[in-house]
């Protein structure tokens, strides 16, 4: 399965909302690598195993404990652009993985384009067009929901 789609960040049209800069976007996106209980839904608990900083790239192992169940991922970051989270593969579902990139089309004109991959498995084959449309639109309000917390975190100066 791939689903990809662009949550746009400033709009001209709305000149009400505060405009983001792509530095505050950037750490935005850090901090949800980072404190991932602010940003996800259900997410009791996260451990970052393993980390390690070079120039322009940050990974790290976690650990996601959702209370029934733990995920464990790789999440790599690519200083002001690129944040990859890779997911392990569990019995209770495929492994995948989900990019996050800046886009900067023109200055100041930022957008998020989010990609979720997984593998299929033999169960999944068979997803009626709802299923994956309920599954596609649950990704897109997470990543609205995403934007919003940064936008929020930016407006009361916790990114600067």
């Amino acid at each position: 399965m791939r689903f990809e789609h662009l949550v746009q960040i400033n709009d001209p049209l709305q000149p009400l909302l505060t405009e983001v800069s792509r530095a505050q976007l950037w750490r935005g996106l850090v901090r949800r690598a980072e404190r991932p209980t602010e940003f996800v839904l259900g997410l009791a608990g996260a451990t970052i195993d393993e980390r390690t900083d070079q120039a322009g790239l940050m990974q790290f192992a976690r650990r996601l404990d959702f209370g029934s169940f733990t995920v464990r991922d790789r999440v790599r970051l690519t200083a002001d652009s690129l944040c990859v989270t890779e997911i392990e593969a569990a019995a209770e579902y495929p492994a995948s993985s989900l990019t996050i990139r800046i886009e900067e089309p023109a200055p100041g004109n930022l957008f998020l384009r989010f990609t979720y991959e997984s593998e299929d498995r033999p169960q999944e084959n068979g997803l009626d067009t709802l299923t994956r449309q309920l599954r596609e639109q649950a990704y897109r309000s997470a990543d609205i929901d995403t934007v919003w917390r940064i936008r929020d975190l930016a407006e009361r100066g916790e990114l600067d």
